[in-house]
């Protein structure tokens, strides 16, 4: 028999904030550029929490994703008509409901459309189950802590599920299959296997269309967003992202590509900036397979063409990782605005003043920040230039603790005292006490999971997890390097000149829990000796400067190198607070830390400078 065709999977969303039309333009171009199966992610940390205290507080009120039927309304009439398959992540803790509303859609468009879900990923009674029998201890995989020693009461508790649903699903005929949460890249294995029909066992191939998925659920992060190349791009067009597609083939060869007609681009620097992000060392874990990223490479095919290289795969690990949500009390913020000379002293003023009025209640918060965000550059030429942000952030456990009379107007009620030119933002939503939602990350045994599929009949078959023998049990820390292995003589690369990292040196960063991941590399394969020699554990601390001083960081960064794609990378540990749902750090979401490296100083080598700047 010949092999089959390789299977085209398109990406059409990577947050729930992603633009809505995408769906609908692959699909309605799927003529002039076929498309076999759309997949699609709206979840994130940050809305996963936010639906759980939502299904636990309002049971009646749908605790799904509604950004997705914003997506799929426009889309779904040219899914039906050329037979495009569609897998997603969007049900969030109301999976079924959702389902609900999608055969709903259809019926109401005389469509015929078979429409599946997934269930299994809600496991808060699992975790309960597990807690009472003392089973495990459910140690936070950021920070080594153990549930029993959480302050906060957990609400529900939500696991990462592997692909097999949505190809039983697919096998049994489902056109959409819609997913409460499985992990980012499961549905394209799923797509993956269930075109070309492989079995567990064959690790290699789902390796490498677990990477090929991570590279293509950001939609279009790997076309050229989030890219520290970027200004390449505006040649090209940098008003309409094009959003990528995987072909894979039966022997499990993924080539990236994107849709056709729109701008930026797909290289070997936007695939490789989409793989740095949010991976954790050498090792990538899900439910069906694990991922060995050292040996890792990309290829440039042609235009818009990337092979990706070197990829191993190794038998998954007996759990899963789960996400338990608790509700973690309230938070508020004020924003003050100094401007010109003295920004300094000014801040100083603002604080004490801002401090003593609030020192009644102080005793009650859980948090309290002051922070000094900007600069004021020399001979400034236009007053927003010459203006810093002041920001207050407080936290406490009760919504009484912040209320207005408590925080809102203690800040406030300084302005006739205060340093010369005092202005608050005057929008003040921001000091109301609002809810904030805790995740503790930690895994639980594949075993404990009720993984189902739930077909249009009204079936439901259960997914069976990997037979013990057929996972490994990983060491809790992964392989790391403080310094590379085989030293390097820095002064073989000539002359230096001092100046931003970022001159010479990608980067890109993201958040896991309260873990930030940072990942820099470089162009050129002769530039790698020194990139590998200069980025030690310790220079990433020197490059962190104060945002790793005195910062509560269980332990020194990760490090582990990636040869055939010249980069290094850092896995930073407790970097953002308690995770993005409760941060107080602007950059909650860490996406920004690697910006920020890239903008400190070392000494470059001339002669890789002559090549161009990025």
């Amino acid at each position: 028999m010949a092999a089959k065709r390789p299977i085209r999977i398109a990406g059409c969303s990577g947050a729930a904030t992603d633009r809505r039309l995408a769906m609908a333009q692959l699909a309605a171009n799927a003529p002039n550029d076929p498309i076999d199966v759309i997949i699609g992610d709206w979840m994130s940390e940050f809305n996963m929490t936010a639906r759980a205290g939502s299904i636990t507080d309002s049971p009646d009120v749908p605790a799904y994703e509604p950004t997705f039927l914003e997506a799929l309304a426009p889309a779904i009439e040219n899914i039906a008509k050329y037979k495009i398959r569609l897998a997603v992540n969007a049900g969030a803790s109301d999976t079924k409901r959702l389902a609900e509303a999608v055969r709903e859609m259809a019926k109401k468009k005389g469509l015929k459309l078979s429409v599946a879900w997934v269930s299994g990923d809600e496991c808060f009674p699992a975790v309960q189950k597990a807690v009472k029998e003392g089973r495990t201890k459910f140690e936070n995989i950021c920070t080594g802590e153990v549930l029993s020693d959480w302050t906060f009461e957990p609400i529900y508790a939500q696991a990462y599920l592997g692909g097999l649903g949505i190809v039983e699903a697919f096998k049994r005929g489902a056109d959409i299959v819609v997913c409460g949460r499985v992990s980012d890249a499961s549905p394209v294995i799923a797509s993956a296997v269930w075109w070309h029909g492989w079995g567990r066992h064959e690790l290699d191939k789902l390796a490498n269309a677990f990477v090929g998925g991570h590279l293509i659920e950001c939609s279009s992060y790997v076309t050229g967003g989030n890219y520290t190349g970027f200004k390449d791009l505006e040649s090209k067009g940098w008003d309409d992202m094009a959003y990528p597609i995987a072909e894979i083939d039966g022997s499990g060869q993924v080539v990236i590509t994107k849709q056709k007609g729109k701008c930026g681009e797909v290289s070997v620097g936007t695939c490789t900036s989409q793989l740095l992000y949010e991976i954790q060392g050498p090792w990538y874990f899900n439910s069906d397979v694990t991922a060995n990223l050292d040996g890792l490479w990309f290829e440039q095919l042609g235009a818009d063409r990337v092979a990706l290289r070197g990829v191993t795969g190794s038998p998954p690990p007996p759990t899963t990782k789960i996400g338990i949500t608790a509700k973690g009390g309230y938070q508020a913020e004020m924003n003050w605005f100094l401007t010109g000379l003295d920004i300094d002293a000014k801040a100083r003023m603002i604080e004490a003043q801002m401090r003593k009025m609030l020192a009644p209640h102080i005793h009650k918060f859980t948090m309290l920040e002051f922070t000094q965000n900007g600069s004021v550059p020399d001979n400034p030429t236009n007053q927003n230039k010459a203006t810093v942000n002041f920001r207050v952030f407080a936290q406490a456990k009760e919504q009484k603790d912040l209320s207005p009379s408590k925080f809102l107007r203690p800040c406030v009620d300084p302005i006739m005292e205060g340093y010369p030119g005092a202005t608050c933002h005057l929008d003040l939503r921001l000091g109301f006490p609002k809810p904030i939602f805790e995740y503790w990350v930690t895994l639980l045994p594949q075993s404990d999971i009720q993984h189902q599929v739930h077909l249009e009949s009204g079936e439901a078959i259960d997914i069976p997890p990997p037979a013990l023998d057929s996972t490994r049990t990983y060491p809790k820390q992964q392989p790391s390097q403080d310094v590379t292995a085989r030293s390097v003589d820095m002064s073989r690369f000539g002359r230096t000149v001092r100046g931003p990292l970022g001159w010479i040196v990608h980067g890109r960063s993201g958040d896991k829990g309260s873990n930030c991941n940072v990942g820099f590399w470089v162009r050129h394969k002769d530039e790698w000796d020194w990139l590998r020699g200069l980025l030690s554990t310790e220079t990433m601390k020197y490059l962190l400067a104060e945002e790793y001083n005195g910062k509560k960081i269980v332990r020194a960064p990760d490090r582990f190198e990636l040869p055939n794609a010249y980069g290094v990378h850092f896995l930073l540990h407790d970097h953002l607070d308690r995770g993005a749902s409760c941060s107080s750090r602007y950059d909650c979401l860490g996406k920004q830390v690697a910006e920020f490296c890239r903008a400190r100083y070392v000494d470059l080598p001339v002669k890789f400078l002559s090549r161009g700047m990025l």
